[in-house]
């Protein structure tokens, strides 16, 4: 059985991910779509919408075959790191393929903005670090020195588009990890990463349906994702009372920040260049998240890079733990349809890491991080009954079986 992969957040599943998941089996003419997924907490630092037990139900309804969760260490990481991790474990179940989204929507063009790269580095390497040093962040300096330098392309790869950025990150990690796999992207259709309205051809960004979401109800979004998506959604609020967001863990947050040292704020994963001063300083004025958020974010350190920091150390994820934990050591398996059993069962004996379906004493330590990572998002349920369900649902909820 011939396999594809994907990298997804899924957050929520909308019309936009059901073409990308048709479009990536027609286009590498697979026979199954494996999804590696993030779990918990994604990779611009921010709580998942629906736990990954939820999307990965929706997922398996609209066509993915298999959903392998994105290890922590790797989820909440910059694009580099991400698509490492995801590719690694893309290729040691066998896939031949990689199909993703991008706003060029041309292989081509990722390939010879690496091969101009190859030949340019060290001039590049400079001009990038000349930009950080003017306070820019890193993918804006990045996108920039890319621009002024490479000249010579007639179609050149736009790196200021995130996923062209990420894409971009994804062909450099297959190159060096997993050079046996064949490339594809798929031009991302309507409405742009970060579009905050709804799209009038139901093609809507995530960041859309969540902000809808958030301002309004789910009514709106019906249209704009798949009916499996709306009842998952519908059921997930049901059940919980709530979806999830930064709101809700803003009062652990604080509390951590001003209760420690900038010292032992300074040993937590990104934490750099003093920014637990200018953190601490916000906490102590800041009664909600979004004014905390404005009042920390600079050119140099963007929203993002922020959450992820904050991500961090809501998680306790201290720098040496997570050094020492960017080599994926485990597959972990969230959820199968039919097909996706047929193909674990024809080739897992061939698998470079071993697939782990149920957690339990003999590879608890190994994904310790992914459990805790999983019991801190469950603190962000208020209601008691429902919150303790999903803290313990690592040990008691097996793979997801669709049929």
């Amino acid at each position: 059985m011939k396999a594809t992969g994907i990298v997804v957040e899924y957050n929520p599943f909308h019309n936009g991910h059901l073409l990308h998941a048709a479009e990536s089996r027609r286009s590498t003419g697979s026979d199954v779509l494996i999804a590696v997924m993030s779990g918990p907490f994604l990779q611009r630092g921010e709580p998942a919408l629906a736990s990954k037990w939820s999307r990965t139900r929706m997922a398996l309804a609209s066509g993915v075959d298999i959903v392998i969760e994105l290890p922590f260490p790797f989820a909440v990481q910059h694009a580099t790191h991400f698509a490492a991790g995801a590719v690694q474990l893309l290729n040691s179940m066998g896939c031949s393929s990689l199909c993703f989204g991008s706003e060029d929507g041309s292989v081509k063009a990722f390939e010879d903005t690496i091969n101009w790269r190859r030949d340019n580095q060290e001039v590049l390497d400079r001009q990038i670090k000349y930009y950080s040093k003017k306070g820019w962040s890193y993918p804006s300096a990045v996108a920039q020195s890319y621009e002024e330098l490479n000249t010579s392309q007639i179609d050149r790869l736009d790196l200021s588009k995130p996923n062209n950025m990420l894409g971009l990150q994804y062909m450099e990690a297959i190159e060096r990890y997993a050079p046996a796999i064949r490339p594809y992207t798929i031009k991302r259709q309507s409405s742009d990463y970060h579009d905050p309205m709804l799209h009038e051809n139901k093609i809507s960004s995530a960041t859309s349906i969540r902000k809808t979401i958030s301002e309004s109800s789910l009514s709106p979004i019906q249209d704009h994702v798949p009916i499996p998506t709306y009842k998952e959604l519908s059921a997930y609020y049901e059940q919980n009372g709530q979806f999830h967001s930064w709101s809700h863990y803003w009062p652990v947050l604080q509390h951590l920040i001003l209760t420690k040292s900038p010292q032992e704020l300074g040993s937590y994963y990104e934490m750099e260049e003093g920014i637990q001063y200018r953190l601490v300083e916000a906490a102590k004025s800041c009664q909600s998240f979004h004014s905390f958020m404005e009042a920390v974010k600079t050119k140099r350190y963007t929203w993002t890079r922020i959450q992820r920091i904050l991500t961090h150390l809501l998680n306790g994820s201290k720098k040496e733990e997570i050094y020492t934990h960017l080599t994926p050591a485990y597959l972990r398996l969230l959820g199968m349809n039919d097909t996706g059993r047929k193909y674990l069962q024809q080739h897992k004996k061939l698998f470079s890491l071993p697939l782990i379906s149920r957690i339990g004493k003999e590879n608890e330590q190994l994904l310790r991080l992914d459990i805790r990572a999983g019991l801190v998002y469950a603190m962000g349920i208020q209601n008691r009954e429902a919150r303790q369900q999903l803290m313990d649902s690592d040990f008691t909820q097996p793979p997801i079986m669709f049929s």
